[in-house]
């Protein structure tokens, strides 16, 4: 996959499961919540100890948030954990500022079962935290559709 060169697009209706994720602040967040509302959102799935995939998701996602300037406050950036078993807030906290995430740019944990519950909704899970490929979801709109981006864009 890292070798795979551009990504491919497609549109999803997702439904947000209702579970409660914990941020890098230790503070229980709503999905429905994080991802509802009328403002764009930018999803990805990472965990802090990959070596390959997520670093690369996490830096596109720093230049996405830098490149949008005074608009990032428009914009939800949000990255879930697929390893809750080691990242803890405090270390999403380290994780974060490694990439300079700003206030827009959330990053979760939450029980494995939330996690898990949270990955399938997004036909993300794949059993284990070495298979994960990457993926970003996009949505304009608070009118459910997603867009999925599969590989690097």
């Amino acid at each position: 996959m890292m070798n795979q060169s551009g990504y491919k697009s497609s549109t999803h209706n997702y439904v947000v499961p209702k579970v409660d994720l914990i941020d890098m602040n230790n503070n229980k967040v709503s999905l429905t919540d994080a991802l509802g509302g009328e403002d764009p959102v930018i999803l990805n799935f990472i965990f802090t100890t990959c070596t390959t995939i997520c670093p690369v998701l996490s830096a596109t996602f720093s230049k996405v948030q830098s490149e949008l300037g005074s608009e990032k406050k428009n914009v939800r950036m949000i990255s879930i954990t697929i390893d809750p078993e080691q990242d803890t807030p405090e270390r999403l906290k380290e994780y974060a500022s490694r990439y300079k995430a700003g206030a827009d740019w959330q990053f979760l944990t939450g029980s494995i079962e939330n996690i898990i519950a949270t990955q399938k909704a997004f036909d993300a899970y794949r059993g284990d935290k070495m298979n994960h490929i990457p993926l970003t979801f996009l949505r304009s709109t608070d009118d459910g559709r997603w867009v999925r981006l599969e590989g690097f864009a």
